[in-house]
């Protein structure tokens, strides 16, 4: 019978909460919150995460989401992002319904420019975080990303309503010492706290926090806070027993408050380190006392020495995880201990460390059979027998990256290729020594590539991608600046790669309408092109994917002088799902700017 509600009847309030709790994605709910009022008061119960964009009214917006969610544990407020409320809430009965209307609590909705700036704009305040504190009191998780006009006041609202708080991020929030240590005193579960360029605190804020919550902090990242010193970390290192993860970026931290650290955290598993003034003593500590370290990362040492390897090779046999980047005085010496040392190794990164050459790497491809992700950058002392090691022994390797290293060649790449079946991920940019031989011997030998990104390597061309385009079915691909590449090589990834989502062929001098037209027919799930400084494309191959890549939603076509205002339009029209269209201002007509210019960004004006 029309008209009859054949589900409600029949459904308990439990199960269709249940049904909430379970879609993935915040379109679906909204769609289901639009089916009926019951539907709606359900899904508001049902709603756990909020996010907000800091500006056009936050503080009244907070307030509104407070009285309509009512079980909300997780709030994500970011001044970065923008928000434009369409009406002034609070100025009718039905204002704050008409608000969340307009909104469609879709807060993070970019302002298209100054021209539109006519609605007020301004920051999450005191009055806001209150209001967050009286709403959302089952509050569990807080994220407050350069929220500038908070202060302790409004942090201590929120400590004292939202004792259940588990994890609090303040990036590049001025609140002051008061506030820290109201949730020390106030929120004994905190688990999870981000201080990353909080210029306001001092040792007293993060010493009381640590003496109020430090029995439960498992996470703490500390960067850009000149005021906190050793005194800080004396006092993690006495208090929070079980600290897992540890992130500092810090000229006024030394090996005093590391040490202290080192000591009395045993269950530390995540370290990352980019302190100038540590030293060897420090990592030789980490080496000796903490026995769980999983995740190791050095930024810009100039202090380290292959000491403090030899330390955690001989005494981290957990480790699984290490990135070494810009610690110059780090060798093969080093390397090599890890490898002999850390034989459960699954990731390592090095990246500007001049004095690892060969020889160490050579060492991590004999040891570390398990070994899953590799990234070399400016390596310029490691060679291809390297990469041979590599090869030879770690089978389960599935990711590779590899920038200016101008010592690896081909050789290189075939001994990978045929000794890492599994590989999945291969990022090569301006290897000049990489040609056709190596990547030909990837598209025969492995199978399950999926995302393959060759930037400025001008000895590949049409050859390579035919044979990757035969043996792999790639998901991204990225032939930026290989200028040898023409329309032979992408039809053949169009025929071989029917799940490409990205793409970018921006600086190909050869490429042109046929190989789009190939790309448009085989490859419909493309979401994002780049086809920038493209000059044989025209309107005529940029039509081809934007009337047949229906899912189309980022296109970039700077440069490309066979593309026209009529092109840019035809994009517009086209593709329902476009979010970003980056092109000459000059290009695009008052009628397509008119219809989608808040999807339009300009890099070059008035050329």
């Amino acid at each position: 019978m029309r008209g009859y509600d054949r589900i409600n009847p029949m459904l308990p309030d439990e199960l269709i909460l249940e049904i909430f709790n379970h879609l993935d994605s915040k379109s679906s709910r909204d769609a289901c919150s639009i089916v009926c009022k019951r539907w709606l008061g359900l899904e508001r119960l049902s709603r756990e995460t909020i996010r907000i964009g800091a500006s056009g009214s936050p503080d009244a917006l907070v307030k509104l989401m407070a009285r309509r969610f009512v079980n909300v544990r997780n709030v994500f407020i970011d001044e970065r992002l923008s928000m434009s409320v369409p009406v002034e809430i609070g100025r009718r009965r039905h204002a704050d319904q008409s608000a969340l209307s307009s909104l469609g609590l879709h807060f993070l909705t970019e302002k298209s420019g100054p021209e539109d700036g006519e609605t007020e704009s301004y920051c999450l305040s005191d009055a806001g975080l209150c209001a967050v504190g009286d709403g959302f009191t089952k509050l569990e998780k807080l994220s407050l990303i350069w929220c500038s006009n908070v202060t302790s006041f409004g942090l201590s609202s929120v400590a004292e309503k939202c004792r259940s708080l588990k994890s609090l991020d303040l990036q590049g929030c001025y609140v002051g010492d008061q506030g820290l240590a109201a949730v020390g005193e106030c929120c004994k579960q905190l688990e999870d706290l981000n201080l990353r360029f909080c210029e306001g605190l001092t040792d007293r804020g993060l010493v009381e926090l640590a003496l109020g919550c430090g029995k439960a902090l498992k996470l703490l990242g500390v960067a850009a806070c000149a005021k906190i010193t050793d005194v800080s970390l004396e006092s993690v290192g006495c208090y929070c027993s079980s600290l897992e993860t540890l992130s500092l970026d810090s000229e006024f931290i030394h090996n005093k408050g590391v040490l202290a650290v080192a000591k009395g955290c045993p269950l530390l598993k995540i370290l990352k380190l980019q302190c100038i003034n540590v030293t060897d003593d420090a990592l030789h500590a980490v080496g000796i006392f903490c026995l769980s370290l999983e995740l190791l990362s050095l930024y810009s040492f100039q202090r380290f020495t292959d000491k403090s390897l030899c330390a955690i090779g001989k005494g981290c046999k957990k480790l699984k995880n290490l990135t070494l980047s810009d610690c110059y005085f780090l060798s093969d010496k080093g390397l090599e201990a890890v490898a002999l040392g850390c034989s459960e190794l699954t990731h390592l990164e090095v990246n500007g460390c001049h004095n690892i050459g060969t020889f160490g790497l050579e060492s991590i491809g004999r040891s570390c059979k398990h070994l899953s992700e590799l990234a070399l950058l400016y390596c310029q002392k490691i060679g291809n027998f390297a990469l041979s090691e590599v090869g030879k022994g770690c089978k389960y390797l599935q990711a590779l990256q590899l920038v200016d290293c101008s010592s690896i060649g081909d050789d290189a790449i075939c001994s990978i290729a045929r000794g890492c079946r599994n590989l999945k991920k291969l990022h090569i940019r301006r290897c000049y020594e990489v040609g056709n031989k190596g990547i030909i011997a990837v598209g025969e030998n492995c199978k399950f590539l999926t995302d393959l990104s060759l930037r400025f390597c001008d000895r590949v061309g049409d050859e390579a991608l035919v044979a990757i385009g035969q043996g792999c079915s790639l998901h991204r691909l990225n032939v930026s600046g290989c200028h040898q590449i023409g329309d032979a090589g992408m039809i053949a990834i169009a025929r071989g790669s029917p799940r490409l989502k990205f793409l970018d062929v921006s600086v190909l001098q050869y490429l042109g309408d046929i190989a789009m037209a190939a790309l448009g027919e085989g490859c419909p799930l493309l979401r994002d092109v780049v086809l920038s400084h493209c000059r044989r494309i025209s309107d005529v191959g940029l039509a081809n994917i934007a009337k047949k890549c229906a899912l189309l939603e980022t296109c970039h076509m700077v440069y490309c002088p066979n593309i026209t205002s009529a092109g840019v339009a035809t994009v517009i029209t086209s593709c329902a799902n476009i979010k970003k269209v980056l092109v000459e201002k000059w290009k695009v007509s008052q009628r397509t700017k008119r219809r989608a210019g808040s999807v339009i960004s300009y890099l070059c004006v008035d050329l």
